[in-house]
């Protein structure tokens, strides 16, 4: 996803002047496009991730809109508070934009991992983030976030393609509205593409409604999901993210709210780590539950 999202900026800053990229000494084989592009507007700020979110909102202050690029611990965790007093305060356009969001670094261990960010993050004034789990509706998201001109977190991850079954929305993307289903499925990041690897055993797919939500925080349900709800009164909700601050805590809260009655509600999330070892992406998704195997395995247990 990383090299569709460096192609979507080089055609967005030759047309777009006040655009100004900074990053934190990271980004190489992948942004070298954009230097060539945006000559003096792109600037490596080095490993001072704090200290390049304060230049970002004072370019932002003057007319910039100005997107902060490194991986995703290293620009929210140390950088919280310029972000929160800087850039969300003032309502500054500037973008917070983190490579390899949830346990995409693997190996690399906790330090590299952003598993609490969107919880983190969307509770910000004046904060919107963006976690598109497919190459599509990363583009739909970087329109949005470009033309909103606020404080934005763009997540990055390992997207693909999305399944010719599903359609863009407002919201993310969905499959069409299935009479026969028996249960609502929402999910969030690139995980996601674990669900749909799952919906391909037989039948799965007959019985499911399926929604991706690619923008927090989710103010409110949209119809169509509060449709599916009222009609199956099953949900499961899927997310690289502990459960605190998350897709699945907002889903229940509006669903609470709005009164819809619900008769079993499951939330797969990111589990931290219960085995306390590190391995690559894919063994922190089986850790958690979050696996094709055990994702298919928690939907039949709806049937």
């Amino acid at each position: 996803m990383r090299k569709h999202f460096s192609a979507f900026l080089e055609k967005v800053v030759t047309e777009n002047d006040d655009i100004v990229f900074i990053t934190g000494d990271l980004g190489y084989n992948a942004l070298e496009n954009l230097v060539d592009k945006m000559g003096d507007r792109f600037i490596n700020a080095g490993v001072a991730e704090q200290n390049m979110v304060g230049m970002a909102a004072g370019m932002a202050s003057q007319g910039y809109r100005v997107i902060c690029y490194s991986i995703a611990p290293f620009v929210v965790y140390r950088c919280l508070e310029q972000i929160r007093n800087d850039v969300c305060f003032h309502n500054m356009p500037v973008y917070i934009v983190g490579n390899g969001g949830g346990y995409g670094y693997g190996i690399m261990g906790s330090s590299h991992h952003a598993i609490e960010d969107i919880g983190t993050l969307s509770a910000l004034p004046n904060m919107r983030c963006y976690i598109p789990a497919f190459i599509e509706d990363m583009n739909a998201c970087l329109g949005e976030m470009f033309a909103r001109r606020g404080p934005a977190y763009f997540r990055l991850g390992l997207g693909k393609n999305m399944p010719a079954d599903m359609s863009l929305t407002t919201y993310g993307a969905a499959t069409g509205q299935n009479n026969n289903a028996a249960l609502t499925i929402i999910a969030q990041s690139p995980v996601a593409n674990n669900l749909v690897a799952a919906l391909q055993q037989p039948g799965v797919s007959a019985k499911t409604d399926v929604f991706i939500i690619n923008k927090m925080p989710l103010a409110e349900l949209p119809d169509d999901i509060t449709a599916s709800i009222k009609k199956t009164g099953k949900v499961l909700t899927i997310e690289e993210h502990v459960a605190i601050g998350g897709l699945g805590s907002a889903v229940s809260l509006l669903v609470n709210e709005a009164g819809v009655p619900v008769s079993k509600f499951k939330s797969l999330h990111a589990e931290g780590y219960p085995g306390g070892l590190y391995g690559n992406q894919s063994y922190h998704q089986q850790e958690s539950g979050l696996d094709e195997q055990n994702i298919t395995r928690v939907i039949n247990t709806y049937f």
